[in-house]
């Protein structure tokens, strides 16, 4: 069983959506940033592992300031072996987690009021399905 922390609070539609998914999630500050970690968060059929744990920064000014990228612990690869691009490493809590640098675009914008963690979530696991779909 892990240690659970909650170092900060989020707004309640964000609390709502996290505590009915049905995973372990926590909030943690490491430095100057503001994490909040969901646990075991299926990944579509195609990568090295079929769980993750997810990873959002949330920055100052959230929820009117917009959540981007994600960051995956353990790391992703795709089981064909393509390569994933755009990505990077970075320590969150001693360990080293993969960083998908995907973002939002000027068609798809963040719109405060509606958006939140829970389209966030849902926007990363679009990216997630995406990546499959690029050849090598």
């Amino acid at each position: 069983m892990r240690l659970i922390k909650r170092e900060f609070d989020l707004p309640a539609l964000d609390v709502e959506f996290l505590d009915t998914i049905g995973h372990q999630w926590e909030t943690v500050i490491e430095g100057n940033k503001r994490w909040v970690i969901v646990h075991d968060w299926p990944i579509s059929d195609g990568y090295n592992h079929s769980v993750v744990s997810l990873a959002v920064d949330i920055q100052p000014g959230y929820p009117e300031a917009q959540l981007d990228m994600i960051y995956a612990y353990p790391t992703l690869q795709r089981t064909d072996g393509v390569a994933i691009h755009a990505l990077s490493s970075q320590p969150i809590r001693g360990q080293q987690w993969q960083r998908w640098s995907r973002h939002r675009t000027p068609q798809n914008p963040w719109r405060v009021g509606i958006d939140s963690l829970e389209t966030h979530m849902a926007l990363a696991d679009n990216w997630f399905t995406r990546e499959l779909m690029k050849g090598s």
